[in-house]
């Protein structure tokens, strides 16, 4: 898990550094992203025991215009599902080997 988080993060600096942001705007904005992703999956830990209701405002938090997006909870509904029926393992081979 700590490989991909990793990894994650370094597509994301290099992604930065290729837009030509300089050294510290990329050091705060990857503060920034952190961050956030951390924040993120604080608020989804309990995703699968959270009320439809509950899953729109936890998004609402993120996304300013989430009424209009509300089609997000359903797909990361099937997303879930379809976790829970494989093994990390299996997806990650599957993008490495296409």
């Amino acid at each position: 898990m700590q490989e991909i988080y990793d990894f994650i993060f370094r597509q994301l600096e290099l992604s930065i550094r290729e837009i030509g942001y300089g050294d510290q705007s990329i050091n705060k904005r990857m503060k920034d992203y952190i961050n956030l992703f951390h924040s993120m999956v604080s608020e989804i830990h309990f995703w699968k025991t959270l009320t439809r209701n509950d899953k729109k405002e936890k998004f609402s938090i993120f996304l300013s215009d989430f009424a209009e997006n509300e089609h997000i909870i359903d797909y990361f509904e099937e997303f879930y599902k379809n976790l829970s029926k494989k093994t990390l393992n299996s997806y990650l081979k599957s993008v490495s080997n296409p």
